[in-house]
């Protein structure tokens, strides 16, 4: 295990789920990582008004998620910080704060494709490792030509984590406890009893 080398999974977790939680732990893993951070964003630039919980409810529900897993550390770097969330913003924060690290960025294929259009692309690709998590349904050639456009464009060091192909989304899970369905496959047990003491996406 490299001890300075540390992964980031940010998202909004509306709310974190089974998936997520394997993803960390793969990518933990496989790039022998000390620890893997977990981040819900604070106001995302991407979701206002889209019904998200409060950035409290939501960390909350990660320290539920990641409770027993000493791999896992939740972090309230970004609900803390004021106005829109931006990943640049976050790597600066941590950089600033442990300069020793090599931290490894960890994104789904969707965000990945996307990046150029985020803030300070440039920045965010010198700053850490992309891990890129690649599903089944992902074609390996589409990936390819993206790294290679990255790498060309800001010298970009970036890895690929393959995934099973089964998929969760966090909407679904929403739209399931709205109809009183059973989620306890797609959660963890003590998230699954958290939301419901707390009668949240009634």
């Amino acid at each position: 295990m490299a001890k300075n080398s540390i992964g980031i999974l940010g998202g909004t977790f509306n709310p974190i789920h089974n998936k997520h939680l394997e993803l960390a732990r793969l990518a933990y893993e496989q790039f022998d990582l000390a620890k893997v951070l977990v981040i819900p964003s604070g106001i995302s630039y991407l979701k206002e008004g889209t019904g998200v919980l409060p950035g409290k409810v939501r960390y909350d529900m990660c320290i539920e998620a990641c409770r027993d897993d000493s791999r896992l550390e939740v972090s309230d770097i970004e609900i803390r910080r004021e106005g829109s969330t931006y990943t640049c913003d976050t790597l600066r924060e941590l950089i600033t704060l442990a300069p020793e690290n090599t931290y490894y960025f960890i994104v789904g294929t969707d965000s990945f494709f996307a990046m150029d259009s985020w803030r300070e692309p440039g920045y965010i690709f010198k700053s850490c490792i992309i891990i890129v998590a690649a599903r089944g349904s992902d074609t390996a050639e589409d990936i390819s030509y993206q790294m290679k456009v990255y790498e060309g464009r800001y010298n970009a060091a970036i890895r690929i984590l393959q995934l099973q192909p089964e998929e969760t989304s966090s909407t679904e899970i929403r739209n399931m406890i709205r109809e009183g369905k059973d989620v306890s496959r797609l959660l963890p047990a003590k998230l699954v009893k958290y939301i419901d003491e707390n009668g949240l996406y009634r």
